[in-house]
């Protein structure tokens, strides 16, 4: 390994792939195909060493770094050309503790490997539903999903993190925040998103016990998206924080709409919480039904498999329901949709004895608390000649959106917005900068929407 040593320098360890390895083509490829990037060299770390070694290894030689676990970053974030990708796929251990109802995970699984583990000892943590994203972006960016009204988001059960931080002029270590030390950067890491202070490399979560739970999902045809929208999103809030929904609107040329949802209860009480959706327009399809929590995983998977390989996603906040000109907005993007890969995509977030919501914007760095729903408007293609209509269609979609919606969620990054400092982290930026400053004040992890030192 000697291209990889200095003289006296650092040298790298844990799976190393370099351009020419018959693997580097699969080890380059990112989530969204949108991007394809060179590293120059890729390190799989099986231990926090070999993060250690190769954070030392970028800064002794000043070659660009990026931290990658589930390569989902949507804007590309964890790739770069020329540098070092710190890849901490491989470490992906996950203990639990049911007593103290504890879970140490490491940052490298992917959500579906978390649930399945958590699932054996019959505990989970509140997050997201699509089965290969990295643990570590989602928490760290927030975490959503169909527990977030009864239990919070996935940092809001954040107890400690590992992170392995710049130090000195080249150096690296690895430091532990938790309540007791350095608290500044566990608030941080609860909604500040991934990759701005350091690798994290474990995180110490708080598990609740599941069991059975009861869930939805009720279909209509394109014709009922004037009822069916504005229903859903006045009654998403205002049912049992048991229950979290979602509602999805697909491009005209598919013509569906479709509402799904988790309640931690009986199949018989989830029918009677969504009656009112039933009696909404005319229902083509409904399901309830009563199923073991890691079933109920897989059947929220499942809308995130066989999907096109490149996509532009944007985000934003609803705080009310949209008025009857937001829902023509999205009526008309959704008729003149790029392909049929089009959507719009909604959960609850807030609302009756939300969890979420009960936490004050700045008691972490997420700061929608107040929000009741999350939108996602995204574009699919194939072909790169496709690419710049489906990135405009976003574009405009979220802008005329703009006066109904407020702000977008880290997780769902999107270079086009200007001001996104604001949009991600509201007033939580500036004491995001501090911590920055503090922890990484060389700007060690930076990339394009990285929390800047100044």
């Amino acid at each position: 390994m000697a291209q990889n040593r200095k003289k006296t320098g650092t040298r790298l360890t844990g799976r190393i792939v370099l351009p020419g390895s018959s693997s580097y083509n699969m080890a380059r490829m990112e989530y969204n195909r949108r991007f394809s990037k060179f590293p120059r060299v890729i390190v799989f770390c099986r231990r926090t060493q070999d993060v250690i070694n190769a954070v030392k290894w970028a800064r002794e030689r000043g070659v660009r770094l990026r931290a990658r676990s589930g390569r989902h970053s949507y804007e590309g974030f964890s790739s770069v050309n020329g540098g070092i990708i710190i890849d901490v796929s491989e470490m992906n251990q996950v203990r639990v503790d049911r007593r103290r109802r504890l879970a140490y995970v490491q940052t490298g699984n992917p959500l579906a490997r978390v649930y399945r583990k958590l699932w054996d000892k019959r505990v989970t943590l509140p997050a997201g539903t699509a089965p290969d994203v990295g643990v570590g972006g989602l928490t760290l960016g927030g975490g959503i999903g169909l527990l977030s009204r009864k239990y919070g988001l996935t940092c809001d059960n954040l107890k400690q993190v590992k992170m392995v931080v710049a130090s000195g002029r080249y150096g690296a270590k690895t430091i532990i925040a938790n309540k007791k030390k350095h608290t500044d950067l566990l608030w941080a890491s609860r909604g500040g998103g991934g990759g701005n202070y350091g690798i994290s490399t474990a995180y110490t979560f708080r598990v609740r016990p599941i069991k059975m739970v009861s869930i939805y999902s009720i279909t209509w045809k394109w014709r009922d998206l004037e009822k069916v929208f504005p229903t859903w999103q006045r009654w998403a809030p205002s049912v049992t924080n048991r229950l979290t929904s979602t509602i999805e609107v697909a491009a005209k040329q598919v013509g569906t709409i479709v509402s799904t949802g988790q309640l931690l209860g009986s199949a018989a009480e989830l029918r009677r919480w969504i009656r009112p959706l039933l009696r909404t327009g005319t229902p083509v399809k409904a399901m309830v039904r009563t199923v073991p929590f890691i079933e109920a995983t897989k059947f929220f998977a499942e809308g995130d498999l066989n999907l096109e390989p490149k996509f532009k996603i944007s985000g934003a906040f609803g705080f009310r329901p949209l008025p009857r000109e937001g829902v023509k907005i999205i009526r008309d993007f959704l008729s003149h949709a790029p392909n049929k890969h089009s959507t719009v995509w909604c959960q609850s977030l807030g609302g009756t004895g939300s969890a979420v919501s009960r936490v004050s914007p700045t008691a972490t760095a997420y700061p929608h608390r107040k929000a009741e729903t999350i939108y996602e408007l995204s574009a699919r293609w194939r072909n790169n000649g496709e690419q710049q209509r489906n990135i405009q269609w976003v574009k405009r979609f979220r802008r005329a959106l703009r006066p109904f919606v407020v702000g977008d969620y880290v997780n769902f990054p999107d270079l086009r917005i200007k001001n996104w400092p604001k949009a991600y982290y509201g007033v939580n930026f500036p004491r995001l900068k501090r911590v920055k400053r503090k922890y990484d004040p060389h700007n060690v992890f930076r990339f394009a929407q990285s929390i800047p030192v100044d």
